[in-house]
């Protein structure tokens, strides 16, 4: 069967560099990072001391205080990036089949927050189980896409996609998958994460993940460079509204690019490591652009899953030049993590946004924090450090990597009638 087009025409971000899209786009370019004491509690103890928090959020200039109480941060944060992301769209809900309309939501942890602090308080107790009646919903990752359809009342396919740090990325996979094959004209998709909480960070450090450069947060994510050690913990979410182009052509929608394909694989090899020779990322890449039908030279930019980790940004790179040869060199690589820290769910989705928006501006983000060359990987490609790149671009990949192996990888390209 003919696959039916997907376009991009709606988008909504909370970030620690901007809490919409624009600011968000501001702060990429101008390579502002959003790094940080962290302020939700004392860190004292703690390996890590800052991460990259949300700036000036608060729940209550988007919920009555009744609604807020009943949903984690991460679900508050869902419903604001969508319903950004639905006015930007300027879709009218009471004008289209609202069956058609469905909403597949990543969160790589879900209630984190409310997990937490409902077992210290059960565990500072007197052993009676007090437990909060909205427990259970608040900490489910599903709960997202749910509130996000009642807010709308969207009845088409609702559910979660949950792949640790590709879970966004993996709701944008299935969201094109659901509407070129005809199941949904409409896709609300995206992520949100909030693990910036004790058991974010005191898990994290525990298997040596995080950076602990404490004396300077603002230059702790460094992808590529030979002092990185580690990732910063982000938060926040993205959406992106995905629709049919016949559809969005029918009711006039402003297109912003073109989702042309997508790939998924399995590295099959370690719990929270990468293959070293990048065997899961080659795949996916491959699988991307044989989905997409689009040959590696075409490809402009990469927003790579960088996240300054030692062992992740070596296989990455050795895995681009792998699969691009050559054109590898012609490339504008980047991480945009270097900037938002790391948002583990909602990274693929902030990350596609980011794709889309220098392919609408002709601009490809930095990678901040690049002060020393890593002998171990090569220099020659073109990482964009520490300044943002102008350049034409027609074909964005953003690739997105989690704990268990799971590797996605989304191309946008510029839309062509």
């Amino acid at each position: 069967m003919a696959l039916r087009r997907v376009v991009v025409t709606g988008l909504g971000a909370l970030t620690p560099i901007g809490n919409n899209v624009k600011s968000y786009w501001d702060g990429l370019v101008s390579g502002r990072s959003g790094a940080d004491l962290i302020t939700y509690f004392d860190t004292s103890k703690f390996k890590t001391n800052f991460a990259c928090e949300l700036k000036e959020f608060d729940a209550l200039n988007h919920f009555e205080r009744k609604e807020a109480r009943k949903l984690d941060k991460f679900a508050q944060y869902a419903v604001v990036c969508s319903d950004e992301a639905l006015l930007d769209s300027g879709i009218n809900l009471d004008k289209i089949d609202r069956t058609r309309v469905g909403v597949i939501w990543g969160s790589g942890i879900g209630g984190f927050e409310t997990i937490q602090n409902e077992m210290i308080n059960f565990s500072e107790g007197d052993g009676t189980p007090r437990f909060n009646p909205f427990f259970i919903p608040k900490l489910i990752p599903d709960i997202a896409p749910g509130v996000i359809s009642i807010r709308h009342g969207l009845k088409g396919p609702n559910f979660a996609t949950v792949s640790a740090c590709a879970s966004s990325a993996n709701s944008l996979i299935d969201s094109l998958n659901y509407i070129r094959l005809g199941y949904s004209e409409v896709i609300v998709c995206g992520g949100s994460e909030a693990g910036v909480t004790i058991a974010g960070i005191g898990g994290f450090n525990a298997v040596q993940a995080l950076s602990k450069r404490n004396d300077d947060p603002k230059t702790a994510s460094r992808p590529f460079d030979i002092d990185r050690d580690g990732f910063v913990l982000g938060e926040g979410g993205g959406c992106l509204i995905l629709e049919e182009l016949e559809h969005a052509k029918a009711r006039g929608a402003k297109i912003y690019a073109e989702v042309g394909g997508a790939g998924l694989s399995a590295d099959a090899y370690h719990m929270t490591a990468p293959h070293p020779d990048g065997e899961g990322a080659i795949s996916v890449m491959k699988n991307c652009l044989k989905d997409a039908d689009i040959k590696p030279d075409e490809v402009d930019t990469i927003n790579m899953h960088g996240t300054s980790t030692p062992l992740g940004d070596k296989a990455e790179a050795k895995a681009i030049k792998e699969v691009f040869g050559d054109h590898a060199y012609n490339i504008n690589i980047n991480s945009t993590k270097s900037m938002t820290g790391h948002l583990l769910g909602a990274a693929g989705a902030i990350e596609a946004i980011s794709c889309v928006l220098s392919i609408k501006y002709g601009i490809v983000p930095p990678t901040i924090n690049h002060f020393n060359d890593d002998p171990e990987i090569d220099n020659k490609l073109n990482f964009t450090f520490n300044k943002a790149q102008k350049r034409k671009v027609s074909i964005a990949m953003s690739n997105t990597f989690g704990f268990g192996g799971h590797n996605a990888c989304v191309l946008i390209k510029e839309f062509v009638d």
